[in-house]
């Protein structure tokens, strides 16, 4: 049986393999806060795609929702899930779109499933996007664990 699985570690260093790493993206094209900078300390091919993809360079729609795959080492890809509108809070309305994280998971899903891949994260869409896990957890639960796959959710280590 599939589950969540939580620790506290970087997900950008998952010691299974096959395996995706899923993050929240903006619909405005825009990488440089939040959990996209520790992925491009690691690799600089997922911001250039992203970039890329943003700007219209390739024929995938760039849109809430979509999911963008990028191979970043043997048998780990990381994937550019679109599930934010814009970037910042307007009054109360917060960027994060828990419909188009839940359409992006099940693209996920359909990937792992393919390829034998567990999938890790950070807490996506409760950072700069401005939702709560209480909210998004269950929709991991739903499109990625009911789905058979298993999935890690990572929690940095508290600063000293």
């Amino acid at each position: 049986m599939s589950s969540i699985n939580y620790t506290v570690g970087d997900a950008t260093q998952p010691e299974d393999r096959p395996a995706i790493i899923v993050h929240v993206c903006n619909d405005v094209g825009a990488w440089g806060a939040g959990f996209v900078l520790a992925i491009s300390r690691r690799w600089t091919k997922p911001e250039r795609l992203y970039r890329s993809w943003a700007r219209g360079g390739q024929a995938q729609p760039f849109e809430l929702g979509e999911v963008q795959f990028v191979v970043v080492e043997n048998g780990l890809i990381v994937a550019n899930l679109v599930g934010q509108h814009g970037l910042c809070r307007r009054g109360a309305e917060r960027p994060v779109r828990i419909d188009a994280i839940a359409r992006g998971l099940r693209t996920v899903a359909a990937s792992a499933r393919e390829l034998g891949a567990s999938v890790h994260m950070p807490r996506i869409g409760c950072g700069l996007a401005g939702g709560t896990w209480r909210e998004i957890g269950p929709v991991v639960a739903r499109e990625l664990v009911e789905r058979g796959i298993d999935v890690t959710v990572y929690d940095l280590a508290p600063q000293s």
